[in-house]
């Protein structure tokens, strides 16, 4: 437990951060399944934008620090892998 002034903000400082950054984790992983569920279901258009708001999600994670920028470039890299094998005429 916390004993001086500044610990005890420190706490709740991070406690609101942690908080945030869990939001944002979630966020990004909505945009990551949406986009693979439309990339699985063939859906040429959407599927295309899904990846691209996923990507953008991700960047923005990784350089506010949320998320590693290697974790951030794995995901884009598996799900443009994804996309490009499931519509193989046109790429992302």
């Amino acid at each position: 437990m916390a004993h001086t002034k500044s610990a005890k903000k420190m706490i709740e400082v991070i406690s609101r951060q942690r908080s945030h950054n869990r939001a944002v984790k979630r966020t990004v992983n909505t945009y990551i399944d949406r986009a693979e569920e439309l990339i699985s279901s063939k859906e040429l258009e959407p599927a295309k934008e899904a990846v691209k708001q996923a990507s953008v999600a991700l960047d923005k994670a990784a350089r506010k620090g949320i998320i590693h920028p290697n974790n951030a470039a794995r995901h884009k890299s598996r799900l443009a892998k994804k996309y490009n094998v499931a519509f193989p005429a046109t790429k992302a």
